[in-house]
């Protein structure tokens, strides 16, 4: 079958896409009186680690003069090159040597000086000055102070807490709450958001304008109790863990490491606490009389790359992977860049190269190797491996069954009896060791408690201790990321000194605090958003949205967001009735172009030839798509899905013409058109009735009289175009491999696929709005 079939009917009618692309980091807006209070942490400490840091911060190898401005007892220390002089004296311009310097015009003198092509703005230089003058007091970082649970402003909007915090910060901008979206979309919305499916006719009909006993918290809860949240909710954490189906590098073998994916969507659909959902993936192994569920879900350490090629230094890979794992844990869990210090001091948060070391200990103890045979030897997992049998699949995940599986071998964690050494490696490098160090955690954080064992099981102890700043807050911001698409930190694997700055800081620690306070409980924490006014909002957009807040970062209106690559796939099936429902299970490879793997393959090995599935296996979410890390699903990448190769928590939103072209030629995407054209011929015998049901399901809302008219005129414009050309309509209905009633290749159901093709194409139907 031909990948691309082009449909020319299609390409001219309703596609309009408004993708938006938000790329850049955010500016904190400085909208201040002369009489406000300078925030070293809000106003400061961005513009120091932006334009000072390098040189003057904590990376004491590359640090000029000895000046540190990154500390308070590092700035007001004399200044050695200078003696007499302080960079900074409290309240002082005329004694503080850093105003004369970002003042200077003398290009001996001037900071940051003209060689590092940085400089500051009027309003950069008015902010310090201020700052000096108001006593140049210094803050922790704000993402490094324990979480507190802030007052609730008292005001009168909303729903519940979150309302206050975002109605104060409107108020402060001169904004107006939108009103709440109309019921139709606040049903396609929550759906969206909670299963990743749209919703179906009968909820569309259940609940069309809350009444009664169908309010809009009873439809949230009986989508949180649909099998299908898990499965949305995974993909969130599939990207973190780094999940593919395969090995990577060159040979990029296969892994059956599925079982962990199907553990994922348990754990959420269970509502697992998040502390314990982290523990037994940290370290479910070390547990007392740990189960399999328990070790299976180790599994998060083990999913990253794997060399299986001859000829490789062995310590130099097992390094890697010791490497991964920590980096994964840091950015993934603790929102941090720990990564910057695998070869030196961290150049702008008060990490040290010592303290990565100290965290990268914790991974170090692992029975893993870095090479376990070439790709002629492998089989399908590492040592240690989890064997998982039929019975045991059945017992752990009690929603899978595939009488076909016997037995699998899954990648999970071991630890040796006897502790390896760590030692800090000079500039990263495997064979370069030099000083010894114990496990322990960056000081800055939080204190690594003497009580804990210094292996993962205490490491997971100190990520979900109340008194861990970041577990939490990194948390409720990855779903209120994954909710409103982007979080209240926009740098949602960066809470450090180059990350962006809270948008609603109060909101922020208020979530947290009440997420820890109420056990962790994730399903309560979406629902509480979910139930807010700031949620429910429109997302009409007004002119004063575009002047005051044109990124939508005060949330007066609801965002407008394309779905994930993943959802479009789901959308699509399960609005045409070919969603396979089944939960859990190996991987599926659908339709894809020929030869991209056979391109980029060594040649050995059993995935070097793609070899697409048939029957109901093409017809599975798109979570449960292979993903060969050297050759990943091309359409999922078109649509800014992950690489998988590396732990990554937020996706891009791009807009490309390639895009337009997947929806307009996709096989999946004619092919699910073509069934519900059948379909629909079979069971409602007016072609008006027919497309007004196309079009609930698709666009998941009524059409007006004008909508109507134009999808009618257009049916008939094609059923007369098919009518004269027979041929035309049977080589439009010849695609995909869903069996067809040769009696079904009519113009009639020809026509009926244009119209719903022209639906899938809408920028409406794959956005959430």
């Amino acid at each position: 079958m031909t990948y691309f079939k082009f449909s020319g009917f299609v390409a001219g009618l309703f596609l309009t896409i408004l993708f938006w692309n938000c790329n850049g980091k955010e500016e904190a807006s400085i909208d201040l009186d002369d009489s406000d209070q300078i925030s070293y942490n809000f106003h400061i400490r961005p513009i120091l680690s932006d334009k000072c840091f390098t040189c003057h911060g904590p990376d004491a190898n590359k640090r000029e003069a000895d000046l540190r401005l990154d500390t308070e007892a590092g700035a007001y220390a004399a200044l050695k090159e200078s003696p007499g002089k302080f960079a900074l004296v409290s309240g002082n311009l005329e004694k503080s040597e850093v105003f004369h310097r970002i003042t200077s015009t003398d290009p001996g003198e001037m900071m940051p000086p003209p060689e590092s092509n940085l400089s500051l703005s009027e309003e950069e230089i008015t902010l310090i000055k201020r700052w000096i003058e108001q006593g140049a007091k210094y803050e922790p970082h704000w993402a490094f102070l324990k979480v507190k649970k802030p007052e609730v402003p008292k005001v009168d909007w909303g729903n519940n807490e979150i309302d206050a915090f975002t109605f104060r910060k409107m108020q402060t901008k001169k904004l107006e709450p939108n009103p709440e979206a109309k019921p139709h979309e606040l049903i396609k919305r929550a759906s969206l958001d909670l299963t990743g499916l749209p919703p179906s006719p009968a909820i569309l009909d259940k609940y069309a304008d809350f009444s009664g006993e169908n309010t809009y918290e009873k439809l949230l809860d009986e989508l949180l109790h649909q099998p299908a949240f898990g499965e949305k909710l995974a993909v969130l954490w599939l990207d973190i863990s780094r999940y593919a189906d395969s090995y990577g590098y060159q040979d990029d073998e296969f892994r059956s490491q599925w079982p962990y994916r199907d553990w994922v969507i348990h754990a959420f659909n269970q509502n697992l606490p998040y502390d314990q959902f982290l523990t037994w993936q940290l370290a479910g192994d070390l547990l007392p009389n740990a189960t399999k569920e328990q070790i299976l879900a180790t599994a998060f350490n083990r999913n990253h790359k794997y060399t299986e090629e001859g000829g490789i230094i062995e310590e130099e890979y097992r390094i890697e992977y010791v490497l991964d794992k920590t980096n994964t844990f840091s950015k993934g869990i603790l929102g941090i860049t720990m990564e910057c210090a695998q070869c030196h001091d961290h150049k702008y948060d008060p990490f040290s190269q010592k303290e990565y070391y100290e965290l990268f200990a914790f991974f170090n103890n692992s029975k893993e190797k870095g090479f376990e045979g070439d790709i002629s030897q492998t089989k399908p997992a590492k040592t240690p491996i989890l064997w998982i049998e039929r019975d045991d699949l059945d017992g752990i995940l009690h929603f899978i069954n595939h009488p076909d599986t016997t037995k699998l071998m899954v990648s999970v964690m071991g630890e040796n009896e006897e502790k390896r050494t760590t030692y800090i490696l000079d500039r990263g490098l495997y064979d370069a060791p030099t000083v010894p160090v114990d496990a322990s955690t960056p000081a800055s954080i939080f204190e690594f408690p003497e009580n804990l064992e210094k292996n993962r099981l205490g490491l997971a102890q100190w990520t979900t201790s109340s008194d861990n700043p970041l577990t939490s807050r990194v948390f409720v911001n990855l779903i209120w990321q994954e909710i409103f698409g982007k979080g209240i930190v926009k740098s949602a694997g960066d809470f450090g000194m180059q990350g962006d700055l809270p948008t609603h800081p109060e909101l922020l620690d208020w979530l947290a605090a009440d997420f820890m306070e109420n056990g962790w409980d994730i399903k309560r924490l979406i629902k509480q958003i979910m139930l807010s006014a700031t949620y429910r909002q429109s997302a009409v957009i007004s002119k004063v949205h575009l002047t005051i807040d044109p990124d939508n970062l005060y949330l007066a209106r609801a965002p407008r967001l394309r779905l994930p690559a993943e959802h479009i796939q789901d959308l699509v099936l399960a609005s045409s009735g070919l969603l396979h429902g089944e939960i859990g299970g190996p991987s599926v490879k659908p339709y894809q172009p020929s030869g991209l793997w056979e391109a980029a393959t060594s040649g050995r090995g059993t995935l070097a030839t793609y070899i697409q599935d048939t029957g109901n296996k093409l017809y599975r979410r798109g979570i449960y798509n292979f993903i060969k890390l050297t050759v990943p699903p091309p359409k999922a990448i078109i649509f800014d899905s992950s690489n998988r190769d590396r732990c990554e928590i937020g996706r891009n939103r791009t807009n490309t013409p390639l895009q337009a072209l997947v929806m307009m030629n996709d096989p999946m995407v004619l092919e699910a058109a073509r069934v519900l054209a059948t379909k629909l011929s079979e069971s409602i015998l007016d072609e008006e009735k027919a497309i007004e049901e196309a079009f609930k399901r698709i666009v998941c809302r009524e059409m007006k009289s004008k909508e109507k008219d134009l999808l009618i005129d257009f049916y008939e414009s094609q059923l007369d175009e098919f009518k004269n050309n027979p041929e035309k309509a049977k080589q439009a209905l010849d695609v995909g491999e869903y069996p067809m009633n040769e009696k079904a290749i009519t113009p009639q159901n020809a026509a009926l696929m244009q119209v719903i093709m022209t639906l899938y194409n809408l920028e409406e139907t794959i956005t959430k709005s």
